[in-house]
Parts: C-alpha cells; sequence; structure tokens
C-alpha cells in the first residue's frame, strides 16, 4: 500500500518544522512499520490526525502518509499556535515542491482527549506524541473515543524506559506495559461483541546516534545537498531495517518511542 521513501525524501520535512536528522530518521523507523502493517489493508479514504506533537516537529510525515495514500485527512488539536505551526510547515514544504495534493482540514478541538467537534468515522487514526499530555486517569477515554470513529489506530509514545531521551527532551512518556494497559482499558469500555480488535505493541525509533545532539540551521540545510550526508542518510535507512532485529532488552533502553496498533475495521 505504502511505497517505500528514503530519510533523504524525508528530510525537508524536519527541516520545515525546525527539527533536524533525528526527526528524519523518526519518521522513517516509524513509516516502516506502518508499511509493515497497512500492506494488507483495505486503503483508507479518511485519515484523523489526533492531535499534534507535544514539542518536536508538526506530523507532517502523517501528511507524507496521505500524500502516498491519496486520502482526505484532518488535523484535530486543541492548541490554535500548534495548528497555525503545522500549516506553516505544510506551506514551506509546498513551496519548495513536496505534499502538493495534501489539504487538510485543520480542526480545533476544546479537548483533545474527548474531541467532540469530530463527526463521522474514519478509516485510520494517527496519533504521535499526544497521549502522554492527557491526564492519566483520562487516557483510556482518549483510546475509547478514537476507537468509536476509526476503523484502525496507531498511536505512538514517547518511552520512558530511556530516561536519555525522556530527560533530555523534557517530555513525559510512558512504559510499554503502562501503554498496553491504557490501551486494554480504553476498549474494555467498548461492546466487545461488535469488535475484533487486533492489539501491537513495540518498540521503533532506535537512532546510532545519542540524543540531544544540535546543529546550526545552516548545517541542517547544508544535510539535504551534501554529498557526504546523503551517505550517511543511506545508511541511517539500512540501520533503521535491522531495528526489529536488535535484542528486546536492548529496544526497551534505547528506543525514543513505543507504539500500539489497534484495528477495529471488523466491526
Amino acid at each position: 500500500m505504502l511505497h517505500q521513501i528514503s530519510i533523504r525524501t524525508l528530510y525537508p520535512l524536519a527541516l520545515a518544522e525546525g527539527e533536524g536528522m533525528g526527526t528524519a530518521y523518526e519518521y522513517f523507523a516509524k513509516r516502516l512499520i506502518l508499511a509493515e502493517w497497512l500492506r494488507s489493508k483495505t486503503k483508507p479514504r479518511r485519515l484523523l490526525i489526533a492531535g499534534l506533537p507535544e514539542k518536536y516537529g508538526t506530523s507532517l510525515d502523517f501528511l507524507q502518509l496521505a500524500a502516498d495514500l491519496q486520502t482526505a485527512v484532518t488535523i484535530a488539536d486543541e492548541r490554535p499556535q500548534a495548528l497555525a505551526r503545522a500549516a506553516e510547515a505544510l506551506d514551506e514544504v509546498k513551496r519548495a515542491g513536496q505534499l502538493q495534493i495534501v489539504e487538510p482540514e485543520f480542526k480545533l478541538v476544546r479537548d483533545i482527549g474527548e474531541f467532540p467537534e469530530i463527526v463521522g468515522n474514519f478509516d485510520l487514526a494517527l496519533s504521535c506524541e499526544v497521549l502522554q499530555r492527557i491526564a492519566a486517569a483520562r487516557r483510556p477515554r482518549f483510546v475509547d473515543r478514537l476507537m468509536q470513529r476509526t476503523a484502525r489506530a496507531a498511536i505512538f509514545v514517547p518511552n520512558n524506559d530511556n530516561p536519555a531521551h525522556t530527560n533530555l527532551s523534557r517530555l513525559s512518556g510512558l512504559r510499554l506495559t503502562e501503554l498496553e494497559a491504557v490501551v486494554s482499558q480504553g476498549l474494555d469500555s467498548l461492546e466487545v461483541e461488535a469488535f475484533n480488535t487486533f492489539v501491537r505493541t513495540g518498540y521503533v525509533d532506535m537512532p546510532p546516534f545519542p540524543p540531544g545532539i544540535t546543529r546550526s540551521k545552516e548545517q541542517r540545510e547544508h544535510a539535504s545537498t551534501g554529498t557526504g550526508e546523503a551517505l550517511a542518510m543511506w545508511g541511517l535507512g539500512y540501520y533503521a531495517r535491522l531495528e526489529r532485529w536488535f535484542p528486546n532488552g536492548w529496544r526497551r533502553r534505547k528506543s525514543h518511542i513505543i507504539f500500539a496498533f489497534l484495528d477495529n475495521s471488523q466491526r
């Protein structure tokens, strides 16, 4: 369903968001597992981006996915400034010639944990760096609301078992067992007789460089054209494909992100 793209293709998206190689690598690693998961699924027609990241980026990788799938997309968030930043980043990328066909609906909601303003059904929902900023007691409700609105959902959250990442990023995180508990509680509130829900969880985004590396704007922009940087991105792409083969204990300690994939397509 999703064709392969390179880190170099995703790098301009990260640049437009004010980010760099770490974000481009994250986007590529997430793309790999999403492509594998969606390969045997029905092509979605409506995509919901359920909340924008708390701090890093604006989920332009999800808009790249929308462009590749040629699907309509709605972006929901409770922060007007986050929606404005996402629109500005998309405009910058379009001026550079990417994501030309994407025309998302930006939807301001009162509460990202409930998003009552979002009506209708979606074929796919994506959420990254959102769940951890919802109060712990309300996180299962977010899952419940999400699965009432969509056939499939992918939720990405900072990995709290990697303090080297969460301490530097100053983001809250969850452990994988905590995410699994949230998902389980959220699904328990649904009518299980009406759902055939498959849940897959795991770790992703384990770059070979330490977190916290900063580069100037000029250095980041040079990386999009330099031959040496192109070779580095090529190598990182192959490294990302090896993530799944790393020992589980290493993945737990080193991954930046944990994820849960949910499928209610047979409801």
